[in-house]
């Protein structure tokens, strides 16, 4: 499956849109990251346990999406786009869609 955020790709036409398709997660902070990151804050630096956990949600969301086109019967997701919210105190979603299409070689 060929995920890009273009809105066209070079040597392919799109023969078919088969319309949204999407994925998300949701996330909690956990007490233990957050005692780290205020230290960290202190002293300056990377919080890499939350780097780790968004690296890891967006994995999550891209996966999503690409079963939901597949299950569309898309070979590729055209334009796709990263969206963040707090949905509630300490929680986040990460949301990715794009537009689910067939495409052949020119």
């Amino acid at each position: 499956m060929i995920v890009t955020t273009t809105h066209e790709i070079a040597g392919y036409r799109v023969v078919k849109t088969h319309g949204l398709a999407r994925g998300n997660t949701l996330r909690a902070r956990h007490i233990g990251r957050d005692i780290i990151a205020a230290l960290r804050g202190i002293v300056g630096g990377e919080i890499t346990d939350y780097t780790k956990m968004l690296a890891e949600a967006r994995e999550q969301a891209l996966d999503r999406m690409v079963e939901e086109a597949r299950q569309l019967d898309a070979n590729a997701v055209l334009s796709i786009r990263f969206g963040t919210a707090y949905v509630m105190a300490n929680v986040a979603e990460i949301l990715v869609y794009g537009t689910a299409v067939t495409i052949e070689p020119e």
